[in-house]
């Protein structure tokens, strides 16, 4: 029982990342009340991004200063239904953000669209290479909306973002040099690319050598200075190298709290309260409505915020577990396929190339910006023929120079001792003679990947804790050990003196103490049929219409691309759909 209820408000929004930002603003725009939750502290350019502190990377990569404090709230994991499942005790594999501005405040700055077909994609499958095709077990879905649906948002996200990048094709007509693959755009984007750096241009030179079509990628790290449609202002890119895991200092890096954040202070209809951990959406006696929520204080007070919107925007998976602790849908049953919550739990493949270069090479890898890069989309999405590949999915390619850490980053040849006189030789001769490169890629949806709720752990408020059953699967791995095994045609062609591939193995399990992205999905997904998606193609939930789940949780299976990019059209897709449809008249906007 609550010790104290609030004053009702029109909306309530939990999380207060990228999702949450962009729902507040689009609801207060709508002339509604609006109160945003964040369980985290409140944070900002002054002081998390305060020039030098935050330029640290032991303070930040080590001790996860903007990460979740995994001693108050943790998750389990295994890799099979019939295992034991034990507590992710130390940031490893992922890093999902704490505080206001969430993962949004640490990310690299990586934006991308969707590709078209992966938003349906079984029936993209089905259609080319029969339903055959597609491995047992495997449980892809299309998303229920289409590129040409989601395009003007993502073109208003970009602006948003202050993105930097070179558009290929504008309403129909090639205006430059961009991604041959990308599909149309309907404006160009809001700032011309960043400078490219000397171990993506050696990059670009070898992909052209080798036959693929390079092209400068899309950075959310502005190139120029720039002011957005909401008159917040963004300074141009110094390549400092401290993007991905830090508060960018220099108002370059877009964030909810640099692009968002600064106009929705302005309004009287917003609040913005920290520090509270929202134990569940309250329904009404018959589960078919939220009341709104019930949240925890950092003093142990329970308290009731009534509102007649809710919009669950917490990060990723969080949003499965809210659903579940609430009582909203159905659990996922992996036996019988039956229920939805916590289905398709999906994650992403990640291979890595690094070439070695004789001394005087001098890449300067030190010099860094999160989203720059060049990259290579000739064997991400299906415009390739994947009918004699033997698999679902695909991967982008890209050199990332992001400004290589002295602690974390410093790559030497295989063969080298792991310490000593040896060591210290090869990471003098190789820190700035190195050029690496990533096989980024999808990762399918399969029967037994799923979240569900740990019968065993709790948290400190003695809620179960978020369960992950989940393990690699050959399809997957297939996908990249052929993608990777072309890339490498790419690195000989460098002329490097030697080249390391990091890749996995058939066999290989999930490991979750190295890192390797933070773009997890699932678990709430969209979709046209109740039976299979716990949302609705506006991100409904079916079940109880006045709630809307925000984020990746809702894609049907992983992308090729980094998500943030999809998380903010499909946002500002939703928003279109709450402000035009449903707050006229508040009900399914699907009937079921």
């Amino acid at each position: 029982m609550a010790n104290r209820i609030m004053p009702r408000t029109d909306a309530v929004i939990v999380g207060f990342g990228w999702t949450g930002a962009i729902m507040a603003k689009e609801l207060t725009e709508a002339g509604l009340n609006v109160v945003a939750l964040e369980r985290g502290a409140f944070r900002d350019t002054y002081p998390d991004g305060a020039y030098p502190k935050t330029l640290d990377e032991l303070t930040h990569l080590q001790r996860f200063k903007l990460f979740q404090n995994l001693a108050v709230s943790s998750f389990t994991f295994r890799h099979g239904v019939a295992d034991q499942a034990v507590p992710y005790r130390q940031i490893g594999a992922f890093k999902p953000g704490d505080g206001v501005g969430g993962a949004g405040l640490h990310w690299s700055g990586q934006h991308w669209r969707v590709r078209p077909e992966e938003l349906a994609l079984r029936t993209r499958y089905i259609e080319r290479y029969g339903k055959a095709f597609i491995p047992d077990g495997m449980t892809i879905q299309d998303h229920g909306v289409t590129y040409e649906e989601l395009e003007p948002h993502f073109d208003f996200a970009e602006k948003v973002f202050g993105t930097s990048g070179q558009a290929y094709r504008v309403k129909g007509q090639v205006v430059g040099d961009g991604n041959p693959f990308e599909a149309d755009r309907s404006d160009h984007y809001p700032l011309p690319p960043q400078k490219t750096p000397y171990s993506a241009a050696l990059f670009m030179k070898a992909a052209k050598e080798v036959g693929f079509h390079p092209f400068l990628q899309p950075s959310a790290n502005a190139s120029e200075a720039y002011t957005n449609p909401y008159g917040c202002q963004m300074g141009p890119c110094t390549f400092c190298g401290f993007c991905s895991g830090y508060a960018c200092y220099n108002y370059s890096k877009a964030s909810p709290n640099v692009n968002i954040l600064p106009a929705l202070r302005q309004l009287s209809n917003f609040e913005l309260r920290t520090n509270c951990n929202v134990l569940r959406v309250t329904l009404d006696a018959a589960k078919r409505r939220a009341t709104g929520v019930t949240y925890v204080t950092p003093k142990g007070e329970v308290v009731e915020q009534p509102a007649d919107l809710v919009i669950v925007s917490t990060f990723a998976y969080n949003n499965a577990r809210l659903f579940m602790l609430s009582g909203i849908g159905q659990q996922y049953d992996p036996r019988t396929g039956e229920g939805t919550v916590g289905k398709n739990f999906t994650y992403q493949t990640m291979a890595t190339i690094r070439t070695f270069f004789d001394v005087g090479k001098n890449t300067n890898p030190f010099i860094g910006s999160g989203g720059n890069a060049v990259a290579l989309d000739d064997f991400n999405g299906d415009h390739y023929d994947h009918g004699s590949l033997g698999f679902v999915g695909g991967a982008p390619v890209w050199c990332n120079q992001a400004g290589t850490k002295p602690i974390s980053g410093i790559p030497v040849p295989d063969g080298v001792p792991a310490w000593g006189k040896s060591w210290k030789k090869a990471v003098k001769d190789s820190y700035v003679n190195t050029v690496s490169f990533d096989v980024h890629g999808t990762n399918m949806a399969y029967r037994d990947c799923y979240l569900d709720l740990d019968p065993d752990y709790k948290d400190q408020y003695g809620q179960a804790l978020l369960r992950f059953t989940f393990d690699w699967k050959a399809n997957d791995i297939k996908m990249s050990r052929y993608i990777t095994s072309r890339a490498l045609d790419l690195a000989k062609a460098m002329g490097p003196k030697s080249i390391q591939v990091v890749q996995k193995n058939f066999g290989d399990h999930f490991d979750t103490r190295p890192y390797q992205t933070t773009h997890l999905a699932g678990g709430t997904i969209m979709g046209l049929d109740r039976k299979t998606s716990v949302l609705n193609r506006y991100l409904q939930s079916w079940d109880v219409h006045n709630v809307f789940a925000l984020g990746s949780g809702a894609f049907p299976q992983g992308l090729g691309y980094n998500p943030t990019g999809m998380v903010a059209a499909l946002a500002y897709w939703a928003a279109k759909a709450i402000r035009n449809d449903y707050l006229k008249d508040p009900r399914p906007l699907i009937d079921a």
